[in-house]
């Protein structure tokens, strides 16, 4: 300290205004207030204390120890003096009015003059979190401040306090701060005015909770074509070939496959010439009844042959054209890869594929058992394709179904269609989230429906 300054206390504190602006870190600012204090006005003990972290630093001490029993006494006093004396400046503490728990080892810890200043707006320096009202200075001497040195203090403590938050900042924006926000919104003020802020802040929640939004459900979803023509195997067989590749588009009357022709055209063969023996025969015996009066008894018998050996051979003809199977519709072709259905076995009535027309496309959806919802006439249903996630395909309910099937997955869910409300370039096959809008609800209900749900039904067991 320079000589000028050695019997000034308004120097003395402009020379610690000045170090405490030049502090580098926390440590080296709250050293200044329990040691270097000691420059304006005499003191034997100093206490930082800061709310929730308890006992900050100590004088004469580099590390408090948390557990010391001094330390913890120490607690307990600057926590009761911070709940006595929420406001205003520096002050003589008046044993007489602590509980009797911390008069009791006073003689032990401290001497018998102490003086109490209440910090405010401080932000701890470890978490940057505010300590609101709960912070302070304690100084313990053998005699009481002068007047003149309480308002030193208090004027020193004020510089002290803006050189803490300069280098405490707040942060603008942090979720951590948002919590001790909250608790300083909720506790601060007057009591009057707090309560009027809480009633408002519950009738603000009452009105976000009860405002009427749409109840939505989210199920897997799909591109599929609204009336496909589908193709199924007109007879029992082996397929030989496929004149179409899966998604080529055709004409109608093109051929789309056919079966092997060897095992129907021997049929037909055979059947050809059973047709030929039978008219032989009845031939024969048309020229024996000339002279043999007794083979006309034998002409209906013959005729009827032929009439049976003839509907084989034309139904065997029937089987050989429809072996070759064309497309009913122009389209787009709908099956999986040919090389699994060449050789392969079929039987009548089998599906092998779909043809279907440009355009004709419309939103298939799973609804969840738990996720069925009551859902008006053209309810809107948006799908959102994996492929292209930034956009949505619309359509308006179709049929929702009143029964649950079976998915290959082991889950029953109910079937949606819905027809789309404009055309799309996406192809059919594309897959996946559909959004369903359901009626309108509270707010609070669509929060809390699934919850209520699983309640109802772990109480209902």
């Amino acid at each position: 300290m320079s000589d000028g300054a050695a019997g000034n206390p308004l120097l003395k504190l402009i020379e610690l205004a000045q170090r405490a602006r030049a502090a580098a870190s926390a440590i080296e600012l709250a050293f200044l207030a329990v040691n270097d204090t000691r420059v304006l006005l005499p003191y034997r003990q100093a206490a930082l204390w800061l709310g929730t972290s308890g006992v900050h630093t100590l004088s004469g001490v580099v590390a408090v120890e948390a557990n010391a029993p001094y330390a913890q006494w120490l607690n307990q006093l600057c926590r009761t003096l911070a709940t006595q004396h929420t406001s205003g400046g520096a002050l003589t503490v008046d044993a007489t009015q602590l509980p009797a728990s911390i008069t009791t080892a006073w003689d032990e810890w401290l001497p018998a003059a102490v003086t109490w200043i209440p910090l405010r707006g401080l932000r701890h320096p470890e978490n940057n979190h505010p300590t609101a009202d709960q912070a302070g200075l304690l100084l313990a001497g053998d005699h009481p401040l002068r007047p003149d040195e309480l308002a030193l203090l208090e004027e020193w403590m004020d510089i002290w306090q803006h050189a803490w938050r300069a280098m405490h900042r707040p942060a603008r924006w942090s979720l951590a701060a948002i919590p001790a926000r909250l608790r300083a919104w909720w506790h601060g003020g007057a009591a009057d005015k707090r309560w009027r802020r809480r009633l408002a802040a519950g009738v603000g929640l009452l009105v976000v909770l009860l405002f009427p939004v749409r109840l939505t459900v989210l199920a897997p979803g799909e591109l599929v074509p609204a009336n496909p023509a589908t193709i199924r195997a007109p007879l029992d067989g082996v397929i030989a070939d496929f004149a179409v590749t899966p998604n080529q588009t055709v004409a109608a009357g093109q051929l789309l496959f056919s079966f092997d022709q060897a095992p129907i055209g021997s049929r037909l063969e055979v059947a050809r010439e059973a047709l030929g023996t039978a008219q032989a025969e009845y031939r024969q015996a048309a020229q024996l009844m000339l002279n043999d009066p007794r083979a006309k008894t034998q002409l209906a018998t013959l005729l009827g042959r032929i009439a049976e050996k003839q509907a084989q051979a034309s139904f065997l003809e029937s089987q050989a054209q429809r072996s070759r199977v064309v497309a009913p519709q122009a389209g787009t072709v709908l099956f999986d890869d040919p090389s699994e259905w060449v050789g392969r076995p079929v039987q009548t009535g089998e599906r092998i594929m779909q043809v279907a027309a440009a355009n004709d496309i419309e939103i298939e959806a799973w609804v969840p058992i738990g996720d069925a919802v009551p859902v008006s006439e053209q309810a809107p249903l948006s799908l959102y394709l994996a492929a292209a996630p930034l956009s949505s395909v619309s359509g308006t309910l179709r049929y929702m179904s009143h029964r649950a099937t079976a998915r290959p997955d082991g889950s029953y869910a109910y079937r949606v269609r819905a027809k789309l409300n404009a055309s799309t370039d996406q192809r059919v096959g594309l897959k996946g989230t559909a959004k369903l809008g359901g009626s309108y609800v509270p707010l609070v209900y669509w929060v809390l429906r699934r919850p209520l749900a699983s309640i109802r039904q772990f109480l209902a067991i």
